[in-house]
């Protein structure tokens, strides 16, 4: 990349990116540090700092350092326009060094600054391919012209400075969202608030307060998607280890080779790869809770292993001989019939009947209908906070529906046809015809054999396909015509890797 490495820029560098991502609180003075290191680093007179705004696809001149920096502050340009907007559309760095015979060198702005540019370089910031923003320095110190040395000096500084604005960004948003939860938290409604207006569930949670002062092993029944989770958190947030870990563990998720070692650990050269001693779930929740969720899924070969740590509370990591000893309380659930599995010797019967000490079973959806309007609300206004769209409720015809609908995939399928009724919507009330219960349209493929969290991402990467496809792949109008953010949108496509077909 370079012949002989400038040890002096070399220092520079390392030294403004320190500099630059150890601030991210105040975006101002960030914005400054970055454009002031970017000069200093390629020897500039002037340049300036501008960001991509992804709601309206414009170029914003957020700070500028030079002789006319304020009448740059705060200019909106085109993403097409001079040679900022070059850099943005294309995603390519440049030199010129004649910028008033360039074609792309635009005179309105020139105008508008009225300072004479005899050389300009500009480089993209971007993070994971999307546009963060474009730094622009102006005439090279001493009359001389920038090189392609300058050029590659400031590309790798650009890299880290679109991390550290992207991660301020971040961090702004993180914060308001920290706000906000802990808004809710002050209201006693907790980090994972249960939503609810049955009675059944209130007697669950009355059962729970009763038993979460135990250290007795709880094993929680019901269908998939009820929530059982949920009441595994509660029952940790009650009980006395309410201050030391919660660790969850779906049995179902990790392969069988992998889960002794997740579960108990394992010591260096126990396995192939094993380079380092390392801690499993239930040393990590020593003095705590572990939540096994899916145990049904657990391998008869590890069932006993778990007796041991329940009576014993000790156990052997994989490869070593020694004993460990952990103070942990056991929560396990599952959606499965385990008497029927212990009859079928699937499911050892000792192991069942420590789980089943303090059984508690969580009703489907369908047997506790008070909730499903409070439950729904609560999701939509969820949906709306993440769309940044105005979602007023559900028409008459839309709440019926749901009220008369089975949900075999219970709260989690209530949560999904709510995020993707308001994702479908035109109007700012939810619609019958939006939820799509029990039914599909023309134009969704057959989602027959998938299941519910594969069916509804085939869904939106279809219906986004469509929607993409009927704007001409501008995602601006894309996201005008479904009423949404276009940062949203442009999350969705990369979440759903939804790419534009080559011809």
């Amino acid at each position: 990349m370079f012949g002989t490495i400038d040890e002096a820029k070399f220092e520079l560098l390392i030294e403004t990116c320190a500099l630059i991502n150890s601030n991210y609180t105040d975006a101002r003075t960030l914005l400054s540090q970055i454009i002031e290191s970017s000069t200093r680093l390629v020897g500039a007179e002037a340049g300036s700092l501008v960001l991509h705004d992804a709601k309206t696809n414009k170029l914003r001149f957020a700070i500028a350092i030079g002789p006319k920096k304020d009448e740059l502050f705060n200019a909106v340009i085109d993403r097409e326009e001079g040679i900022v907007g070059w850099v943005a559309q294309q995603g390519q760095s440049l030199i010129v060094n004649d910028p008033l015979h360039d074609p792309r060198f635009s005179p309105s702005i020139a105008n508008a600054v009225n300072f004479p540019a005899k050389s300009i370089m500009a480089v993209p910031m971007t993070v994971k391919g999307a546009l963060v923003g474009v730094i622009e320095v102006v005439n090279k110190s001493k009359g001389r012209y920038f090189t392609d040395e300058d050029l590659r000096w400031l590309e790798i500084f650009a890299l880290q400075a679109a991390i550290a604005v992207e991660n301020a960004r971040f961090l702004q948003k993180t914060s308001a969202e920290l706000a906000y939860l802990s808004e809710k938290a002050l209201k006693g409604e907790g980090w994972h608030n249960l939503v609810f207006a049955s009675r059944t569930i209130t007697e669950k949670l009355e059962l729970i307060d009763r038993i979460a002062p135990s250290d007795a092993s709880v094993l929680i029944l019901g269908e998939s998607g009820v929530g059982k989770e949920l009441f595994a958190e509660r029952l940790h947030l009650k009980s006395r280890r309410a201050e030391k870990p919660f660790i969850r563990v779906n049995c179902a998720a990790l392969p069988e080779s992998l889960l002794e070692s997740e579960l108990f650990g394992h010591v260096k050269g126990a396995f192939t790869d094993a380079y380092q001693d390392r801690k499993g779930r239930f040393e990590l929740a020593d003095g705590g809770t572990i939540f096994l969720d899916e145990i049904a899924e657990l391998p008869l070969r590890l069932q006993a292993k778990l007796l041991r740590v329940i009576q014993q509370k000790s156990f052997e990591k994989v490869g070593s001989s020694e004993t460990t000893s952990v103070d942990v309380r056991v929560i396990a659930a599952t959606n499965r019939d385990l008497d029927a599995m212990v009859e079928k010797q699937e499911f050892r019967s000792d192991l069942y009947y420590r789980l089943n000490v303090l059984p508690l079973t969580i009703p489907p959806l369908r047997e506790r209908k008070e909730d499903i309007p409070v439950l729904a609300s609560h999701f939509l206004s969820l949906a709306s906070r993440e769309m940044n769209r105005t979602l007023t409720g559900f028409s008459d015809g839309a709440m019926e529906s749901m009220l008369s609908y089975a949900w075999p995939g219970n709260v989690r399928e209530l949560e999904n046809a709510v995020e993707r009724a308001a994702v479908m919507t035109l109007d700012t009330v939810v619609s019958a015809a939006d939820l799509m219960l029990g039914g599909k349209t023309e134009d969704v493929e057959d989602y027959k054999g998938r299941s519910l969290k594969e069916a509804i991402t085939a869904f939106k990467t279809h219906f986004l396909r469509k929607s993409l496809e009927g704007n001409g792949w501008n995602q601006t109008e894309t996201a005008k015509a479904l009423d949404i953010q276009r940062t949203y949108l442009s999350r969705l496509i990369k979440e759903l890797s939804i790419a534009q077909s080559k011809e």
